[in-house]
């Protein structure tokens, strides 16, 4: 699904000297993989999860997404594949607190070719699946955090995309609602579905299948995990 080689990110600061958050990074991800990608504040882990989900270009080195290079895509098709193939959940969730969760996770439909009549099973069934059905009309503002990263999850779902990016889903949540979210993300991704989760917290990054540990921009490790991960006490 996703082959990287070679990439590199430079950011310019305001004393015009060259900053490399990313150093040559070379990895392969397939479909139905659970990755976690691991790594101190300012390691580059966060930088390589915007440009594998389209929100960053990089500035040198190559990415193919699904056998294609972005550097073959116009904006318009890296917008169109971000919103049809790919779903987002962010550690500050991204909602708007005055819409209802309903309106919340119906957002993604909006910019899709999905018709109004197929969308209400669509909402509905993506709430359903991450056991809100009870608070569908709700304002988005009045949940506790962890409902508001489950709300997250439903609107990251509804698209029906190919791949999930989970950037430090866990860091704004008491341990118990955590691992609540976890739970959620282990079972889409027994389902199929390709979870890539940024992540500090060792515990939460045990949920993968696959940990890169991400240091000074560069992969200090990669490895398989093939012992079964031990029910989670603290997430935090």
């Amino acid at each position: 699904m996703i082959e990287i080689n070679h990439l590199t990110k430079e950011y310019i600061l305001e004393e015009e000297v060259p900053t490399k958050a990313l150093r040559g990074v070379t990895l392969s991800i397939q479909k139905g993989e659970f990755v976690s990608i691991m790594g101190p504040s300012g390691s580059g882990k966060s930088t390589l999860l915007h440009i594998m989900s389209f929100l960053d270009r990089p500035t040198a080195g190559s990415y193919k997404f699904q056998g294609k290079s972005i550097d073959e895509m116009t904006d318009q098709e890296l917008a169109h594949v971000r919103n049809s193939d790919m779903g987002f959940v962010f550690q500050s969730f991204n909602l708007l607190s005055r819409l209802t969760v309903y309106d919340n996770v119906e957002i993604p439909l909006l910019y899709s070719n999905v018709p109004p009549t197929k969308r209400k099973k669509l909402v509905e069934d993506a709430i359903k699946s991450v056991g809100l059905e009870e608070k569908t009309y709700i304002e988005a503002g009045k949940l506790s955090g962890g409902q508001k990263q489950r709300v997250a999850i439903a609107r990251a779902l509804v698209v029906d995309p190919n791949v999930i990016f989970a950037d430090e889903p866990t860091g704004n949540l008491d341990s118990q609602s955590g691992l609540q979210v976890m739970e959620i993300l282990e079972s889409l991704n027994a389902k199929g579905r390709t979870v890539i989760l940024v992540t500090h917290e060792t515990q939460t990054a045990e949920f993968a299948n696959r940990i890169i540990k991400i240091k000074d921009g560069v992969v200090e490790s990669d490895k398989i995990i093939t012992a079964k991960r031990q029910p989670a006490g603290n997430l935090k």
